[in-house]
């Protein structure tokens, strides 16, 4: 009796684990009686050689002639095959044609397309999403699964019910002509992660997946579009490797697989026969084996891999009868179903077998909805396929998947600005253009070009470090991505000489060529040459970024795969989208309408705008131009404005906050402690703290040009002035104007002697930031602009901001800021607007300075990382607090401690919308400086409204830019 029970449970075990182990169904649907049903009904209506049309996909190209158009029409019209596979073309004449034909067919048809990495560059020669093999680097598989959700989204947004990946194949050969960068690597387990993440993220957006190339295409050096390749390795090897994957996937719900063309001699015995014919392979491997129930593939029948094996029609049927439900773009359609018919009119193909794939196929088009068909809307189309949350997630991806191989002193991220000199040479014939600009974004980076070793080798000479960057076209996963002899001769001597980062922006497999890599420091896989792989890899190696990825294939005897240093964040300012920080694109074309607005309404002849959000610029825009005049140049990057009165919080103020820090000075300090020459003046006792507040009684300023002016003429008087540099007249003021040279000290006399105001009220004055400039020259020994240079400027990478900008940079790329009617009598270009920084040689403690939206960005970020940036502590969080504080708020003064702070009432310097905790200042010439560390958020506005008069207060008058401060708070999504 007890044994009867036992067998009766191990009977029931046994019908459990035998049920179990079948793999369900990846065509039924929830509502699996309506869907039999249907597909019942369907079937049932069809005629014999519509059954077999089901069973044919034709490929359409939607970019070729009439001609071609008209004969894939009438295939689907006479035939009534089951689907189509859309080549190359645009997503509107596809959309339009797919429509077109679904209106020919009688039972709509199954669309496809071999989108592997997206739409976008299918159809427009763009990337949409980064190759396989970019992904095998990433190790975030929520990224890939999301990679493939957006894919299946553009995909079933264009009328595609299938999609052609992902590519499962294990790729440990480098010589592969096909695969290569279509594989997500050589790793068979982080292959299968991979692989299941994508068909996951595909199939969740109600899109088939497709894995192929069974069994397996990864290890063969011959190409099956030109031949049938052989792939020798026994069973073992291949159930252990080739078909692990399929092994995972197929559990999973993996909707369908393609069958390769391949000569695999341990499953088929018989010489040179196509593995996508061979009944063994197909319905012996795949299907009774591995127990798939989805979709079966061909590979194209065209291909010269099987299409020699015998002509189209018995191919053909030769495929069908090997177990495979669709028959993928035969050489001759017509001729295929012919033969089908007569198979199953002389019973070689029975109803049994027909009806098998036939009911698959249908029930495949009732799971992506056919059954309730809709054409393709083409209203947005190409938005749809270009949205901006693509983008983000491309970034992303690549920001994840860029792998620093070697990294030998740890050179990556690049470090200490300050004490580094940086060349780099392009190498390979693609496009380097955003790596180059991204790379100067940072730091000054000098491009060296020259077809002779030689003379590189002779110009690098007085760089620290050089930056190799190998940029071949990445536009097809196909593309040569070697590196010539020429090149890797270049690569070693230049190695062999200067400390070096290799940065190869093709796959890695282009490492192998190089026969030594001892000599280079760093070597950076960023797998693609686009546009945001360049600016990603960049940004890595400048720290921006922290590296994450690791080599998916062996790129080297030396860099094995799943090498991959991980590096820190420097915390420098990165470069994306808006969206990306939680800010609305749409919304921030206002700051485009509003500038445009300024510059026609004459408020001003042009200017930069740059917005930074959480570290990452989302925002940066040039407008107008240097003048109104119609041939006047258009405003760029890298243009200099005078930033006016932002001189006293990135050249003076931050000098102060290091000495407050080493307790040098307190905010208790007096300006008679600090300024012996003030001792005995009324300035003696005023303490640091109030006049950094505009709390101390010092006037607003002094006109000190105006004295030295001919009361009549109102000219500069010889007595301090010369039109060429002499022994006591060298310090310039303009073009062809020098001032005495101790007319410096008249100036400090005059200040000191100057009354105080009457009240004690908020009164905004540049005189503080004149005698604290002469405290730190005192200080330091030296003058303002060496100290801002060494202290800060320097080691921020802030290669664009100067004083005296002419010593460095052409009058053409200075911004002019007025035509001087009045002291100067000519168009000041280059030298400083603010008269009495003038007569100080250019270097005022509160103007003097000039800069470019990017560069400002780097010292108010540091600003806002509370004394951090690129590495470095410029001093420390509680000192930036003790500075941004309202001390004397009570007594109805707004002011921090040298910063601006929020308008205590109704009108200030904010849109009123800012938080309290926000600081920043503006400047005389039009220019703006803001943070907000409430929101994470910098605004540089700069400008030349004082062109060509300063009387022009339109910029002021029309708020402009706090406007624009208030469309940069309403773009915040909450």
């Amino acid at each position: 009796m007890v044994l009867k029970k036992n067998s009766v449970v191990l009977g029931l075990l046994f019908i459990f684990i035998q049920g179990f182990s079948q793999q369900v169904d990846p065509l039924v649907t929830t509502d699996s009686e309506q869907q039999k049903v249907w597909v019942d009904s369907i079937y049932n209506s069809l005629s014999l050689q519509e059954k077999i049309g089901q069973l044919f996909m034709i490929r359409a190209f939607s970019d070729k002639g009439k001609a071609h158009i008209d004969d894939v029409k009438k295939l689907v019209s006479e035939y009534q095959v089951g689907g189509v596979i859309f080549s190359t073309g645009g997503p509107y004449r596809q959309a339009k044609l797919n429509n077109e034909l679904q209106s020919l067919s009688k039972v709509k048809m199954l669309m496809s397309m071999d989108a592997e990495w997206g739409l976008s560059m299918r159809l427009d020669s763009t990337f949409a999403f980064p190759y396989n093999m970019v992904l095998g680097a990433v190790k975030d598989n929520d990224l890939i699964r999301r990679v493939g959700k957006h894919i299946g989204e553009h995909t079933k947004r264009m009328g595609m019910h299938i999609n052609f990946a992902p590519d499962v194949d294990i790729n440990t050969n480098p010589k592969n002509p096909i695969i290569g960068n279509r594989s997500f690597g050589e790793n068979r387990d982080k292959v299968t992660e991979k692989a299941m993440a994508f068909m996951e993220g595909m199939q969740s957006a109600g899109v088939l997946a497709n894995a192929k190339h069974f069994p397996g295409h990864g290890d063969t050096e011959q190409d099956s579009h030109k031949t049938l390749p052989t792939i020798t390795f026994s069973k073992e090897r291949i159930d252990s490797v080739e078909l692990y994957p399929y092994k995972q996937l197929i559990p999973k719900g993996l909707a369908s697989v393609m069958v390769a063309h391949l000569s695999v001699p341990s499953l088929e015995s018989r010489p040179g026969f196509p593995s996508s014919i061979s009944e063994g392979i197909v319905t012996g491997l795949l299907k009774d084996k591995l127990q798939f129930n989805g979709l079966i593939f061909t590979d194209a029948l065209e291909m010269k891999g099987v299409a020699n094996y015998a002509d189209s029609g018995n191919v053909d049927l030769s495929a069908f009868l090997a177990g495979n439900d669709m028959l993928l773009i035969s050489a001759d359609t017509p001729e295929g179903i012919k033969k089908l018919t007569e198979a199953y009119t002389n019973g070689i193909i029975t109803e049994e077998r027909l009806a098998y794939s036939v009911k698959k196929v249908l029930k495949a088009k009732y799971k992506v909805g056919l059954n309730n068909y809709k054409p393709v809307a083409q209203a947005h189309l190409y938005e749809d396929l270009n949205r901006v949350e693509d983008t983000i997630l491309f970034e992303e991806v690549m920001e994840n998947a860029i792998t620093v191989a070697k990294n030998d002193e740890q050179t990556i991220p690049i470090r200490d600005l300050d004490k580094k000199s940086i060349a780099y040479i392009g190498m390979g014939d693609g496009d380097n253009s955003t790596f180059v600009e991204t790379l100067k974004k940072y730091t000054s980076v000098a491009y060296i070009h020259g077809d002779d070793l030689s003379d590189i080798v002779n110009r690098i000479k007085p760089y620290d470090l050089v930056i190799i960057g190998h940029h071949r076209s990445t536009q097809t996963p196909w593309k040569a991505a070697d590196f010539t002899d020429q090149e890797k001769v270049w690569i070693y001597e230049i190695a062999r000489q200067k400390k070096v980062i290799l940065d190869a922006f093709v796959k890695p497999y282009a490492l192998l060529d190089l026969q030594s890599i001892d000599n280079i420091e760093s070597i950076i896989v960023s797998y693609l040459n686009d546009p945001i792989s360049q600016e990603k890899s960049a940004e890595l190696i400048f720290g921006a970024l922290a590296s994450k990825g690791s080599l998916p294939v062996m790129a080297h005897e030396k860099l094995p795969e799943n090498r991959g240093f991980l590096t820190n964040s420097l915390s420098r300012l990165g470069y994306s989208v808006p969206e990306r920080v939680g800010m609305n694109s749409k919304t921030l074309k206002k700051v485009d309408s509003v500038m445009k607005l300024a510059i026609s309404s004459g408020a001003t002849p042009g200017g930069q705008i740059l917005i930074a959000r959480q570290g990452k610029v989302i925002y940066n825009k040039n407008f107008g131009k240097f003048s109104y005049g119609a041939d006047s140049e258009p405003v760029r990057s890298n243009n200099l404005y005078d930033l006016a009165s932002l001189t006293k919080i990135t050249a003076t103020l931050p000098n102060i906050m290091q000495l407050v820090e080493k307790k040098e000075i307190t905010f208790n300090s007096t300006l008679g402690e600090m300024l012996p020459e003030l001792k005995g003046s009324n300035k003696e006792d005023l303490k640091l703290l109030a006049v950094l507040s505009h709390y101390a009684r010092l006037k607003p300023w002094i006109p000190f040009y105006i004295s030295t002016l001919d009361e009549g003429t109102k000219k500069p008087l010889d007595t301090y002035y010369k039109d060429a540099p002499t022994k006591n007249f060298d310090t310039q003021v303009a073009d062809h104007l020098y001032i005495r040279n101790d007319y410096k000290d008249s100036i400090i006399d005059q200040i000191k002697e100057s009354e105080l105001l009457s009240k004690l009220q908020y009164r905004y004055s540049d005189l503080p930031f004149i005698l604290l400039q002469r405290y730190l020259e005192n200080y330091y020994h030296r003058p303002l602009d060496k100290i801002a240079q060494d202290n800060f400027y320097k080691s921020l990478g802030m290669n664009y901001t100067t004083f005296n900008p002419l010593d460095k940079f052409g009058k053409g790329e200075i911004v002019p800021t007025e035509v001087d009617d009045y002291f100067r009598y000519q168009t000041i270009q280059g030298y400083v607007h603010d008269m009495g920084a003038a007569m100080l040689g250019g270097v005022g403690g509160h103007a003097g300075l000039f800069s470019t939206s990017n560069d400002l960005a780097k010292m108010m970020q540091m600003y806002l990382q509370k004394g951090y940036y690129g590495g470095k502590r410029y001093f420390s969080s509680e000192t930036l607090d003790k500075f941004n504080t309202c001390y004397y708020c009570d007594q109805d003064n707004r002011r921090g401690v040298g910063f601006d702070k929020p308008q205590l009432g109704e009108s200030g310097p904010t849109c009123g919308c800012v938080s309290m905790m926000s600081f920043g200042h503006s400047g005389f010439t039009g220019t703006y400086a803001w943070v907000d560390p409430t929101d994470s958020l910098v605004y540089i506005f700069l400008s030349n409204r004082t062109y060509p008069t300063m009387l022009n207060r339109k910029l002021i008058s029309e708020g402009t830019r706090t406007v624009i401060q208030e469309i940069i708070y309403e773009s915040i999504e909450r």
